[in-house]
């Protein structure tokens, strides 16, 4: 997990200010990766004290616009952000508790980068969201639970 003077770098090698909320922000995104936005608000207040809504919303546009937070809505879901976002992973939902899990991508010349019909488009990216249970969940209902 990076430090304070980790997360000012990356603000700074962003062209980002470093301010109180981001930092607070992007500490709360790396130690709870998946969170909501209330989930990260609650965080953010009972780790470095009072800040707004909207600070929070603003900050997290910001941390996504600049590369350093990625953020992903499953579908039905509120959004979610997470710091690993640089790379080619994907993502495992559960459908009974909406536990959410990473699941590494394939690297080089993927299926999933080659569109069938790419409409003239130039991809570089997929965002795959493989739907299923639980361990946990999968567990309690072979039990009777």
């Amino acid at each position: 997990m990076p430090t304070t003077s980790d997360d000012e770098r990356m603000l700074r090698g962003a062209g980002l200010r470093v301010t109180r909320p981001r930092l607070a922000v992007l500490s709360v995104v790396h130690t709870q990766p998946h969170a909501d936005t209330d989930s990260i608000i609650t965080a953010v207040r009972k780790e470095f004290g009072p800040v707004s809504h909207q600070a929070v919303y603003d900050v997290l546009h910001a941390l996504t616009a600049a590369g350093l937070v990625r953020r992903f809505q499953p579908s039905g879901s509120v959004a979610r952000y997470e710091a690993r976002g640089r790379d080619n992973h994907h993502h495992l939902v559960c459908r009974s508790c909406g536990a959410i899990a990473d699941v590494e991508g394939t690297v080089g010349d993927t299926a999933c980068l080659t569109a069938p019909d790419a409409s003239g488009y130039d991809v570089g990216e997929a965002e795959v969201i493989y739907w299923g249970r639980c361990p946990e969940c999968v567990a309690a209902s072979t039990s009777g639970g």
